[in-house]
């Protein structure tokens, strides 16, 4: 059993020290409190494993205590402890998230094999939510899909910056999901309650664009008829993403730094300089040294937005993710449209796995889509894809079957599958037609590893 912090409260001096003792004596860090008052303090200043809290206190109820230290962290075991008329509470304590009541008077023995059983409990649950947390990671992270070594980099560079307030910089091409990195980022962060405020900087006309982030005062200009709040101070206390930032005009780049800078704001007109928090997200389908290059991002501001870089791998860098992705479309438009279609045809797949994807997910998104709605049946066939795929001779070709006995054509098949899916076992299944339990048998089968050698 690992180590555990207690916070003991009991207004009788006897019982908080007896159990201090007895439970450092066990290895436990121990803090007693004599009044709800006291625990609540406590509790605030640092965390715990486990309370044991009696139900009779000088400053209130004891069921309130609980009630108020579940309420902090919900993680929290609790043992109440309750004289022999108070069973009724005891029990109205367990409804409240109580692992157990002990009565008085009590051995020693007894509320250590229970302090035992309630944290064992506290990292069985732990361990639980961690394992399903990172399982849930091995195919996605919210709305965004992908199982490769690639996308597996992104989401740890997501969870490593989303709880801070650090600028992050996203970079993919057009369709790679650079808006769904950017929501999940807020809605992990400190700030998800906050405004979530997005805008294209490719989108508006340069005329409009300063206006719409910094707003205006009345008469600033021709058509200003009332004050305009701007989207910069729109953002305040939340976040901001500024999506294709260099295809924002120089010199609102050089208005924008000196916010970021100053974290204050001054309205087209107006002479008042407004205090601004927020997080700021940008990204852009340009590589930003190209972007230097060419002139079209400022130097210093890319230095001040770049604290973090988020680098989006293009769809044809991971096939492997295609079929997760495929199904992931087919059950979300199939269920959109009310239409009966459940699979895809190994031949569709091959379709799929054989295409460039310039457009990249996004492209991928569409064809499903178009796929689900004109599909005749319950599989969608490679004569329900958009024709931009190509025609079957377009798909990988190989330079004929190999040579050899069927063993030996079974497994360079195989082979050949993997190694055009980097390895990704339910791509390769999908590839050949197979279910995955079937692949692995035949990986056995032929000797082939589990991964690449």
């Amino acid at each position: 059993m690992k180590a555990g912090r207690v916070l003991v409260v009991d207004d009788e001096p006897t019982m908080a020290d007896g159990l201090r003792l007895v439970l450092e004596a066990e290895g436990y860090a121990v803090l007693t409190a004599a009044t709800s008052a006291q625990a609540v303090e406590a509790a605030s200043a640092q965390s715990f494993h486990l309370a044991i809290v009696d139900l009779v206190l000088p400053d209130g109820d004891g069921l309130g205590l609980l009630r108020e230290l579940k309420r902090r962290d919900p993680t929290l075991e609790v043992i109440v402890i309750t004289a022999h008329g108070s069973i009724p509470k005891a029990v109205e304590a367990i409804k409240d998230g109580a692992f157990y009541f002990v009565a008085k008077p009590f051995d020693p023995e007894e509320i250590t094999a229970l302090i035992s059983k309630a944290l064992e409990r506290r990292w069985l649950v732990a361990e639980a939510t961690d394992l399903k947390r990172r399982l849930a990671k091995t195919s996605g992270y919210g709305e965004i899909l992908g199982s490769s070594p690639a996308m597996q980099r992104v989401f740890e560079l997501m969870d490593a910056v989303a709880n801070s307030d650090a600028n992050v910089l996203i970079v993919g091409a057009s369709g790679t999901g650079k808006e769904l990195v950017a929501d999940a980022i807020h809605a992990r962060s400190a700030r998800s309650q906050g405004p979530w405020v997005k805008i294209n900087c490719a989108a508006l006309p340069k005329d409009l664009i300063e206006s719409e982030l910094f707003g205006h005062v009345k008469g600033a200009f021709t058509g200003a008829a009332t004050d305009k709040i701007g989207l910069l101070e729109e953002a305040h206390r939340g976040s901001l993403l500024l999506d294709e930032i260099a295809e924002m005009p120089l010199d609102l780049q050089a208005k924008l730094l000196r916010v970021l800078e100053e974290r204050t704001v001054r309205r087209i007109g107006g002479s008042r300089m407004i205090p601004v928090d927020f997080r700021l997200i940008t990204s852009s389908n340009r590589e930003p040294e190209q972007a230097l290059v060419e002139g079209r991002l400022r130097q210093d501001l890319y230095f001040r937005i770049n604290t973090v870089t988020i680098p989006l791998p293009p769809l044809c860098e991971r096939t492997g993710d295609i079929p997760l992705l495929a199904r992931h479309y087919l059950q979300r438009f199939a269920a959109k449209h009310g239409r009966a279609v459940e699979t895809i045809s190994p031949e569709a797949y091959r379709r799929l796995l054989a295409h460039s994807w310039p457009g990249n997910v996004r492209e991928l998104e569409h064809a499903i889509e178009r796929a689900v709605l004109v599909a005749r049946g319950a599989e969608i066939g490679v004569a329900d894809l958009p024709e931009s795929l190509g025609a079957a001779g377009d798909a990988p070709a190989s330079s004929g079957p190999p040579a050899g006995s069927l063993e030996e054509i079974e497994r360079a098949s195989i082979l050949r599958a993997l190694e055009s899916t980097n390895w990704n076992k339910q791509a390769a299944a999908a590839l050949l037609g197979l279910r995955r339990p079937t692949l692995y048998s035949k990986m056995r089968k032929h000797g082939i590893p589990q991964r690449r050698a």
